[in-house]
């Protein structure tokens, strides 16, 4: 199918000649027979901000915008029609749905709840610019920071909750109250970084992102704490039928916009510490503050920018909040930037296609960069300003082109730092429209209402190079497809689409396919060999986004690096290797790292360590291997530095590495090993000496050469470890360094506490206020129990990460959980900073009077069975005496794998039926022993088991995983069943988990130890 870039017009070509003209008919019908508009309802709207600045009105404020020459502004709603505008989306319509936000107040305040927020739907039904119809969707909300439309309903993202709220008929009226689908966004100390930005991404996801303020543990109601997903600053996504969360990439301050270019690929813009970044499945990148959630990630990845819009030579950020100097004048305005587009509709003039927009708060004007493909991945140039304004009030908070191209610019209206911090002005808001050229000609065309166009249509528009059209298109057939209509048409046309000779409409096909669910295994190993290399990383990602694939598609991964040269589908062959199984990643790594004209780039190394890293903890002889073929010195420090780090589970870990650095004629990879030998032991008082260290000694004092002084330095560091240990005063130095890397001060701290050094419970007691070292300084206090009420002295001064963890180190002894249940009851320590799993805890002690505590302050609470307490304390006393620590790892994988590994997965390997058990708490045996002896103690709501009567007499055990109207999908302890809703004549939810009980007993000593050492082994 040819290009067509004028969208609205091959929306009419792409129907028949008689769906045409009934579409013609029934707009004209609507047209003639439209209701009148609604007028503004009297939404609470006090002002807390003084107008110290007198506020434009609306045409002052139009009028104070410039643009280049050909575009102009037009004021497309402003107050009373809209206020207080966070975010929008568009319908299938063209309609402009916005997100009003009220309850967002002042920093002392926080959020005023006694207000509401809501959802309106503005329209240009005369095609003059401006709204002229009003109606309110839905004005029941708290915190709303974004929506997005789609099956059959709207997507409302309300910290701590994302909600669906149905309108299956397209009435503009909800059709029930909305759906929680996840909650466990933090909604308080988030403050102006809390959890906003949906939009569908090309492959059908839901995309989000989150800011730096404060930690959030998501997962869908019902789902116990230590299974939920942790998130700080990054970007997340979720899928609409699947129901699977998972965060795409971690790190900066607090993303505020985010778009796909034509390719699909994915830039967020930010604030403070860099402005633009691409996504990256699987990235870290550089945070403005404290460390990134994993601490084996060592080094992050920076912006893709290649410049600021703030004078960072000579001023502060925090200098933009007194006023703009010329030198940020000139970089671009500041560095407070908010919402995002890249520019793909149909009006503006091709030079303008392609590049970002975004709105610089403090400088009154869009930013411009133009992306363009270097090294692995992106760099992003500065071009010159788009829009400015003499308005001081201008706050633009979100963008978007929509049909017929042009861009509209939501305009909060304030004249506050982060729009709160002198009061809130709830009174104000704008939208206004950027278009080019007369386009009133265009505007005026009619939309077909998209949802009435048939399947095959919808698909055909794929085909167009137009972004708005297409993606509205792809939305609504991913909605027909979980509506489990029939898409055969469609699919044909997207597989044409497939196999056509423009790169671009292969995506497309690729996109859409996935999207209504029929994309096979078969297209994606065949454009593993596309010759574009968008479509080869396309079918990449795809081909494990679902977990890790098969062995067919792993085997096509592995021989796809070994002749790949793209840097960017290397990039992202390093990205999928966090989908898949350790074992499977090393040959994927091995292709990576030998390629040397890539060794210096900034994106590729790092995205190979995330990838490797938790096979490299593991596995240290297949890491020495890699490092051997490796060209990549990055990769060969941070390798060397993770292996140094496993010392605490294997005394012989660093062995290869010394025998790797004994035979080696590289003095850049002898130093690169060192280097990170000497890094992951830093912070170490003492440690094992290893295998032929003494000789390696021998043979670097004897060196010479480049590069042999730096080795000498290094191995006498290393030799000071591996001989008498570091002092404590130097492990004290390292624990208080608040520049310091945050592992090594957790490290730093542990030596400190295995030492029992003087003074050591005065400084955790200090170190419990940081956020960086507070969990581990917390842990530290669980070896003095006598410090206790100490630590509940201080408890609201601990910060709030720490808290978990404090709690459970007093519920570890029977003598501090009695102080921990007195905090409760005093109102120290809050009942819900107590989780069921602490309180099982305290229970395993087995003393009368804590449990009457515990069931007079939580009588619902349904603990471990009386029964099972007997067997826990037989398998804790004999585990014990056993030493899992001592365990045989491997052996306890094949354990593992036998008995556990169908239904969960742990380390990237296993099954999908249960709880993902990586991030559980696997360092605890209580906390092994209580989940697996009594299973249904505490079962979150998406793992409960329900009991399904046919209507023919037949019943089927198992979890509910999806429900559509036409399919039920239960997943049995042995299988994944499609069950017709007409065919269940009723249905039990239950209490209980899927998982069996009894699988100890079925297990050898021998071997209940060594799968309790891989359980607990650290990772």
């Amino acid at each position: 199918m040819p290009t067509e870039r004028r969208g609205s017009r091959a929306i009419a070509n792409a129907l028949s000649p008689t769906t045409a003209v009934s579409f013609l008919v029934v707009f004209l019908l609507a047209v003639a027979l439209r209701a009148g508009d609604e007028a503004p309802d009297s939404a609470d709207v006090r002002d807390t901000q003084k107008e110290t600045v007198p506020l434009l009105t609306p045409g002052q404020a139009l009028a104070s915008i410039e643009l280049p020459e050909g575009f102009r502004a037009t004021l497309f709603a402003a107050e009373p029609d809209v206020r207080q505008p966070i975010a929008m989306a568009f319908d299938a319509r063209g309609r402009l749905w916005v997100a009003e936000n009220y309850t967002y107040a002042d920093s002392r305040t926080g959020h005023a709840l006694d207000l509401r927020d809501r959802i309106i739907i503005l329209e240009d039904s005369d095609g003059d610019g401006r709204a002229d119809r009003r109606k309110v969707f839905w004005d029941d909300a708290q915190r709303l920071t974004s929506i997005e439309l789609g099956h059959g309903g709207v997507w409302a993202l309300c910290p701590p909750q994302l909600l669906f709220i149905p309108d299956r008929d397209r009435d503009d009226r909800p059709d029930g109250e909305p759906v929680v689908l996840l909650d466990g966004w933090e909604a308080d100390a988030s403050r102006h970084n809390f959890a906003n930005g949906l939009r569908w991404g090309p492959d059908g996801w839901l995309h989000g992102r989150h800011g730096i303020l404060a930690t959030s543990r998501v997962g869908a109601p019902g789902t116990s704490r230590e299974r939920r997903t942790t998130m700080n600053c990054g970007i997340w996504r979720f899928h609409p039928t699947r129901r699977v969360f998972e965060v795409l990439c971690h790190g900066t301050t607090n993303p505020w916009g985010a778009d796909w270019d034509a390719d699909g690929q994915m830039f967020f813009i930010n604030t403070v510490i860099g402005h633009l970044w691409h996504v990256i499945p699987g990235a870290h990148y550089k945070r403005m503050y404290g460390q990134d959630l994993d601490p084996h990630v060592y080094e992050l990845i920076d912006q893709t920018a290649d410049h600021v819009h703030w004078d960072v030579r000579n001023e502060s950020w925090t200098a933009q909040k007194r006023g703009l100097s010329a030198g940020s004048d000139r970089a671009g305005g500041g560095h407070a930037h908010s919402g995002m587009m890249i520019y793909l509709g149909e009006s503006w003039p091709e030079e303008y296609r392609g590049d970002v927009f975004t709105v610089n708060l403090h400088g009154l004007r869009l930013n411009r960069d133009r992306i363009t493909r270097a090294g692995a991945t992106y760099v992003a140039r500065h071009e010159r300003d788009f829009l400015s304004t003499r308005d001081v009030w201008f706050r633009g908070i979100d963008l978007g082109y929509g049909p017929h191209g042009g861009v509209h610019i939501l305009d909060w209206s304030d004249i506050g730092e982060c729009h709160e911090n002198d009061g809130v002005h709830r009174s104000s808001g704008r939208i206004f429209r950027i278009l080019h050229g007369d386009a009133a000609p265009a505007s005026r065309r009619l939309l077909p209402d998209l949802h009435r166009v048939s399947a095959a249509a919808l698909a055909g528009l794929q085909a167009l190079d137009e972004g708005w059209t297409t993606r509205i298109a792809r939305r609504i057939l991913a909605g027909r497809a979980a509506a489990a209509e029939d898409l055969t048409g469609a699919e044909a046309i997207l597989r044409r689409l497939l196999r056509g000779a423009d790169p671009r409409h292969r995506l497309r096909g690729l996109w859409g396919l996935s999207t209504i669910g029929a994309l096979e295994t078969r297209d994606l190993l065949r454009g593993l060999g596309d010759g574009s290399e968008h479509v080869r990383l396309w079918s990449t990602k795809l081909l494990v986004d679902d977990g890790a694939p098969g062995a067919a598609a792993v085997g096509a991964l592995h021989d796809l690096v070994a002749k790949e040269t793209s840097g960017l589908v290397l990039t992202f062959l390093a990205s999928a290797m966090g989908k898949l199984a350790h074992a499977d990643r090393w040959p994927i790594a091995a292709g990576l790292v030998t390629h040397a004209e890539l060794a210096t780039d900034p994106v590729l190394p790092l995205m190979v360590w995330y990838g490797i890293e938790p096979a490299v903890a593991v596995d240290s002889g297949r890491a020495a291997a890699l490092v051997e073929i490796s060209r990549m010195p990055r990769v060969d420090r941070l390798v060397a530095r993770r292996v140094a780090e496993s010392l605490d589970d294997d005394a012989s870990a660093v062995d290869p590495l010394v025998e790797l650095l004994a035979r080696t004629r590289s003095p850049l990879k002898r130093r690169a090993v060192l280097e990170g030998l000497a890094a992951g032991l830093r912070a170490w008082r003492k440690a094992p000496e290893p295998a032929g260290w003494s000789s390696l000694v021998a043979g670097v004092e004897s060196a010479s050469g480049e590069g042999s002084e730096r080795a000498r330095v290094l191995v006498g560091e290393l030799s000071l470890v591996f001989g008498g240990g570091r002092s404590p005063e130097q492990l004290h130095r390292i624990a208080l360094d608040g520049g310091d890397d945050p592992s090594l001060r957790r490290r730093a701290v542990r030596s400190l506490v295995d030492a029992r050094a003087a003074g050591v419970v005065d400084l955790l007691l200090r170190l419990l206020r940081e956020r960086d070292v507070a969990p581990e300084a917390a842990r530290g206090l669980g070896a003095f129990p006598g410090a206790a009420p100490r630590v509940l002295d201080a408890y609201d001064k601990i910060h709030h990460d720490a808290r978990v963890v404090v709690v459970e180190v007093l519920a570890s002894r029977p003598g501090t959980a009695a102080l921990l249940l007195g905090a409760v009851e005093a109102k120290v320590v809050a009942r819900t900073d107590v989780t069921p799993f602490h309180l099982r805890q305290i229970q395993l002690h087995d003393v009368d009077t804590l449990n009457d505590r515990i069931g007079k302050l939580w009588p619902d609470l349904r603990l471990i069975a009386a029964d099972k307490l007997p067997r826990i304390a037989a398998y804790r006393d004999a585990l014990t005496a056993q030493r899992p620590a001592r365990g045989d790892i491997a052996r306890g994988k094949e354990v593992f794998t036998k008995s556990c590994g169908s239904c969960h997965k742990l380390f990237g390997e296993g099954g999908a039926i249960g709880p993902e058990l990586t991030g559980a708490q696997r360092g605890s045996l209580d906390y092994w022993l209580e989940n697996i002896v009594d299973p249904s103690a505490v079962v979150p709501q998406s793992y409960r088991m329900s009991i399904l009567l046919g209507r023919d007499g037949s019943a089927v055990n198992g979890v509910i995983v999806q429900e559509t109207s036409r399919a039920l999908t239960v997943q049995t302890p042995t299988e994944r069943l499609e069950l017709d809703p007409a065919s269940i004549a009723s249905r039990r939810g239950t209490s209980l988990s899927l998982m069996p009980e009894g699988i100890l007993e079925t297990l050898e000593p021998r071997d209940a130890r060594d799968l309790f050492a891989y359980l607990m082994a650290g990772r």
